[in-house]
């Protein structure tokens, strides 16, 4: 077994769990340590507040990260406080040809917090324009 290395994230952020001697994996953590009150979103889409879907793939990204930023915000949060992000694909091919447009939007919406992330393809989504779904858990802090 691996020596388990962390690190010290600033007062009130989860810990990023890296065990040693692992390679340090590129746009999500490998584990999250935290301690507070529980922020869960069910599975949010990029539709805007009239329920209308963007026409490309990055853009309902985009969309779907601003939606979880303001279900974050309603609890107190923010995206410095989320330990995990599970993404709903109906088309992995979509997803990995644009990752580098992902990743911009990612950082622009979310800053460079990476938390545990899973990404899943899926047949389809409840909504039929939907292309992405994202769940997200964040965790404050104890008051």
């Amino acid at each position: 077994m691996l020596p388990a290395t962390q690190e010290q994230p600033p007062a009130g952020r989860p810990q990023v769990l890296q065990p040693g001697g692992w390679p340090r994996p590129k746009g999500y953590a490998n584990g999250m340590l935290a301690e507070g009150r529980l922020v869960v979103t069910g599975g949010v889409v990029g539709w805007d507040a009239e329920g209308r879907f963007p026409n490309t793939f990055v853009a309902q990204v985009r969309q779907t990260l601003e939606n979880i930023v303001a279900i974050l915000a309603e609890g107190g949060a923010g995206p410095q406080n989320l330990v995990r992000l599970t993404w709903y694909v109906v088309d992995m091919e979509e997803y990995v040809s644009n990752l580098k447009a992902i990743g911009q939007a990612y950082r622009e919406v979310l800053g460079a917090h990476y938390p545990t992330m899973a990404l899943v393809q899926v047949v389809r989504l409840v909504e039929p324009s939907a292309r992405v779904e994202i769940e997200a858990t964040a965790v404050l802090p104890r008051d």
